[in-house]
């Protein structure tokens, strides 16, 4: 069909291909009705690339079973240059697609895999991958290819998708640039059915054929394709309705049912069969007696070209030549197409099309399903492995073992992050299933879907009851259940979690051996976070501080160490032990990384940014975490994996002195996390709002914030909070709540006995002690802070020793103090204090330099992350791997990063990190500029 009109979608169209010439990469999904035009659009594309590498395909329903099919159809030219990749991308995607075997891959490290393949392909060549009817992509493939698309800048590769319109959402690739056709205008429409039918036409045939079709081109030329001549001139009336829109594919059955039985026959084996198998499918034929002539009439009649591959002419063709057969016909096409499948390398489709070719329950069938499943689910494809549960257990007779299917589909619907899907299959289950480990199994992934929706303060309490139903039979999954509440605790709130916590003291200390040493990681962080909430603080530290030298030390089971991670960090942070906690979260996200675990590298990301970047004054890094945290919760449709409030962005706001958006976060918190139960959350923003509050000297509005994680005392900020609930409790004249903040700050830093602990505890002392004691204490808490990585706390140890000092009369001590207070600060960009420090400053006699308007370029959150790590010594496929993006893409930020800072090698680019630190980067004079330099 010639394409007419579509001015502003072929525009679209160029725009993405000289794009890819130009060395860039464009994306574009078109949107529409069946036959409205999107499979011509990209024919239009295809033979206007020259000088492109061309893959494509086609989705198919049947497929959307089978995890990663359609990106491996994608990606068969590419292939051969697997081995060309580095090894965790190499062996991920051999596992997702069959070829090797190991412990599943996580969709999204697969997805590294393909851009990586792409990129290094399109480095030779640029590429343009064509999907067409991708509404039917199977779920693993489409995490990958939006994963894919969503990385694309710098990389020579064009995506083009077609997508059928429909009411249902969708995750995949609504985030993408989309373009949605419409029927043609009334002139071009009326032009192209004059082209199409090829004889006259009245005029008001015309105008009712474009009305009733929308304009729809398909639509258009099908229905006047079954008018005869008198119709089409206005001598016989038409029929009513035309048969245009959904009747769409009962005109191509007809015409199905036209043909030879024998190439019905083929054409139905085809439609039911994955594309790119020409080998089954003949097979199948030749069992069925169909001999390769069949295909002549429907070739010949347009529908279908069975060489070089299977390709209908267009995907309505293949839905109606499926749903125009019998059932009967059907179930016979599937039994000879899982006849022909290989047993073991094709397990997974053959028990498909058994599955397919079964109309009653059928145990031997479904046992095939569940075996496929594992086989599906141990190649990453958790979406595949419950949709073969889900058939698995429909057509399971028992009904108690169909229950307990279901539950396993809803497991595996939460791996694949269809939380949704996961809830229903778990209501569906719960009438049938009668074993207590079965019902306990239940309520914890209930209590899981619950922590995935954010719900925190119900998902510790379906937890705690999942862990006292499964300790008598599953003793390990209960003390999984039990760190999955605290971890749940832990945001919804130390004090209102109270008797729920004491429930889960007392549940864990009746728990049977759980197969691990007594003294393993898990077992460790039960008894630390126990003694927390039953005993006191400091009873808890010995069995805390074993744990985080557990974890330190890589002596944890890989996949324990990626689920605990976060309470060990978060115990670290409330320990006091800011290297721990650095260390900690450092490993929490290579880990989260090398494993593709997306939805926790958000968490670890977001966690990073809180209480590792900010806490360190490394703005810029703390921004970049951020940024690349809700882009990861975006990306893996997970928006609950990080604070949806953004609570954890509130401390670099207060630092850096961003008062209104501040305010605005933490009224945000205020407003939504009440509703989920997160008063963890509530307290994590007070304290955060309370630091800005200090730093603008609002010490009465300081209190307010602070008192919150003071009372509820959370793990998060419950002992963090104390040095500043003692500062503002000081300034403010409220000496008695000073006296008992510094009372609990005395026991726990006695306790943990960190430097950071105790050099807080020193400059807290000094605070409340006589002019005699002070500068002791001042005096004593800097060298403790300064073998910390906490430099704003010992930035605000010179500026309240400067303050003591010049209230004695001391003012050129004082200048000392907070000249040295107000240049950390400047220089980390904490605007609040630093202009604190700046008025204290200029009330001794001096006034402090101002910094230079017209600042450099800012760099962006990723090319302060890429700076960050070529001053590490990576390299640019390192970085990327890293990143999730491709070589091109980093090579492309990197030139940005030189050109914004007046650095040419990365040595120099080294040396500016590590001299300034990744807070805020300064461009460097023009006369030390060494030969550029690159490392691929």
């Amino acid at each position: 069909m010639r394409l007419i009109d579509r001015r502003a979608e072929k525009q679209a169209l160029h725009q993405v291909l000289d794009s890819v010439r130009a060395g860039m990469s464009g994306v574009l999904v078109l949107r529409g009705e069946p036959g409205v035009g999107k499979s011509a659009l990209l024919d239009y594309a295809v033979e206007r690339a020259a000088g492109l590498q061309i893959v494509r395909t086609v989705a198919v329903e049947s497929e959307m079973a089978l995890g990663f099919a359609a990106v491996h159809q994608l990606l068969a030219p590419f292939l051969p240059a697997v081995d060309r990749l580095p090894e965790p991308q190499r062996r991920a995607l051999g596992v997702a697609f069959g070829l090797v075997s190991g412990p599943s891959a996580d969709p999204f490290l697969v997805g590294l895999a393909v851009l990586t393949l792409l990129a290094d392909a399109a480095e030779v060549r640029p590429v343009l991958c064509v999907i067409d009817d991708a509404q039917w992509l199977d779920d693993e493939s489409a995490d990958v290819l939006g994963f894919v698309a969503r990385r694309l800048l710098a990389d020579r590769i064009g995506m083009l998708f077609a997508i059928r319109e429909t009411t249902e959402p969708d995750p995949h690739l609504q985030a993408l640039s989309n373009l949605r056709l419409a029927g043609l205008p009334e002139p071009e429409a009326h032009e192209l059915l004059a082209t199409a039918v090829g004889r006259p036409i009245e005029a008001g045939v015309a105008e009712r054929i474009v009305a009733g079709t929308g304009g729809n081109p398909l639509a258009m030329v099908e229905a006047a394709a079954e008018l005869t001549p008198e119709q089409l001139r206005g001598q016989l009336p038409l029929t009513e309705p035309l048969l245009v829109g959904r009747h769409l594919e009962g005109l191509f059955g007809r015409r199905v049912r036209e043909l030879p039985t024998d190439t019905q026959t083929l054409l139905l084996l085809a439609a039911a069969e994955q594309p790119g198998h020409g080998d089954r499918l003949w097979q199948a034929a030749a069992a069925l007696g169909i001999p390769e002539a069949a295909a002549v009439p429907a070739e010949a009649a347009g529908m279908v070209a069975f060489w070089p591959k299977v390709r209908f002419s267009h995907p309505l063709v293949r839905s109606a030549v499926y749903h125009a057969a019998a059932p009967d016909q059907r179930r016979e096409a599937h039994r000879a197409l899982a006849a022909a499948c290989d047993p073991l390398r094709g397990a997974v489709p053959r028990a498909w099309h058994l599955a397919a070719a079964t109309a009653r329950p059928d145990e031997e069938v479904a046992d095939q399903l569940v075996v496929a499943a594992d086989r599906a689910r141990s190649r990453g494809g958790y979406a595949a492995a419950a949709a073969l549960l889900e058939r698995a257990a429909l057509l399971t007779p028992d009904e108690e073992r169909r229950a307990e299917r279901r539950l396993s589909a809803a497991q595996a619907h939460v791996l694949a992050g269809a939380v949704g899907r996961a809830e229903a299959l778990l209501a569906a289950a719960a009438t049938g299933l009668r074993d207590p480990l079965s019902t306990a199994q239940a309520t914890g992934l209930e209590g899981r879907i619950r922590f995935h929706r954010g719900q925190v303060a119900e998902a510790a309490s379906v937890l705690v009851r999942a862990a006292r139903r499964l300790r008598p039979r599953d003793p390990r999954a209960a003390r999984d259940a039990l760190l999955c509440a605290l971890e749940a605790a832990v945001f919804a709130g130390w004090a209102p979690s109270a008797p729920l916590l004491h429930e889960s003291a007392r549940t864990a200390r009746k728990l049977p051996p759980t197969g691990d040493p007594p003294d393993s990681a898990a077992n460790l962080l039960l008894r630390g976070y126990t003694a927390r909430v039953t005993d006191d603080y400091a009873a808890a530290v010995p069995a805390l501080r074993r744990t985080i030298q557990a974890f330190l030390a890589d002596e944890v089971d890989p996949d324990v160490a990626l689920q605990r991670l976060e309470l060990a960090a978060v115990s670290a942070a409330d320990l006091l032990d800011d290297a721990s906690v650095e260390q900690l979260t450092t490993d929490w996200i290579e880990r989260a990384r090398a494993s593709g675990a997306l939805a926790r590298l958000a968490g670890a990301l977001a966690f990073r940014s809180a209480y590792v970047e900010g806490p360190a004054g490394r703005l810029a890094a703390a921004r970049a975490a951020e940024a690349e945290a809700h882009e990861l919760a975006e990306m893996t449709n997970n928006p609950a994996v990080v604070p949806p409030t953004g609570a954890h962005t509130l401390l670099t706001l207060s630092l850096s002195g961003h008062e209104a958006e501040a305010r605005a976060t933490a009224a945000a918190v205020a407003r939504d996390a009440p509703g989920r139960g997160a008063a963890g959350e509530m307290a994590m923003a007070s304290y955060f709002l309370g630091v800005l509050e200090i730093s603008l000297g609002n010490y009465g509005s300081a209190i307010g914030c602070l008192d919150a994680a003071y009372t509820d005392d959370t793990p998060l900020v419950g002992t963090q909070a104390l040095p500043d609930l003692v500062e503002a409790a000081v300034r403010a004249g409220r000496r008695d709540l000073a006296e008992r903040a510094l009372h609990r700050l005395e026991d726990r830093a006695t306790a943990t006995g960190t430097p950071l602990a105790l050099g807080l505890l020193a400059r807290s002392r000094a605070l409340l002690a006589t002019p005699a004691e002070a500068q002791q204490g001042y005096e004593d808490a800097l060298p403790l802070l300064g073998r910390t990585r906490a430099a704003p706390q010992l930035a605000r140890a010179h500026l309240l020793y400067g303050e003591w000092l010049r209230r004695q009369r001391r003012r050129r001590e004082a200048r000392d103090q907070l000249r040295t207070a107000h240049d950390m600060f400047d220089g980390m960009g904490l605007h609040g204090f630093a202009e604190r420090a700046r008025v204290e400053l200029r009330a001794t006699g001096e006034c402090a330099q101002k910094r230079q308007p017209g600042p450099p370029e800012e760099l962006t959150p990723q090319e302060a992350q890429i700076a960050a790590l070529v001053s590490r010594g990576e390299a640019n496929r390192e970085i990327a791997a890293q990143l999730f993006v491709s070589p091109s893409t980093v090579e492309y930020h990197l030139r940005k990063v030189f050109r914004k800072l007046g650095v040419t090698s990365r040595t120099q680019l080294a040396h500016r990190v590590i001299s300034q630190g990744s807070g805020v980067l300064h461009p460097i004079s023009s006369s030390d500029r060494p030969l550029l330099d690159g490392r691929r």
